[in-house]
């Protein structure tokens, strides 16, 4: 991930987990609904399906087990599993990851001399 970009999510609330997948825009997402025919590979960062213990869409990131796919889905495959996540559930965009705030306090008239 670049320094200053966005990091934007697709967060799926389910009977047991949350559910997260990382992907490249809002604005892919929303083409990706309108139309379906736009390959996956141009939508999401990556085909992993992340859960976060319970925490929405905050908290550290784990990758989702194979059972709470099937158990949540009925199915672990990727793609299907990615494209109900797409489907129906909400964006979430959030700020730089982490890289914000002082760079180097040395420098600068944040203490006084």
């Amino acid at each position: 991930m670049k320094g200053n970009a966005s990091e934007v999510k697709v967060h799926y609330k389910g009977n047991n987990d949350d559910f997260i997948v990382i992907v490249d825009s809002v604005q892919a997402v929303k083409d990706w609904k309108k139309d379906s025919s736009v390959p996956l590979a141009q939508v999401v960062s990556s085909f992993k399906v992340f859960v976060t213990g319970g925490h929405g869409n905050q908290g550290i990131l784990d990758g989702a087990s194979k059972g709470s796919l099937e158990s949540e889905f009925g199915t672990s495959n990727d793609d299907e599993v990615v494209k109900q996540i797409l489907e129906k559930g909400s964006i979430v965009e959030t700020g730089s990851a982490g890289r914000d705030g002082v760079k180097n306090v040395s420098q600068g008239g944040s203490v006084a001399h």
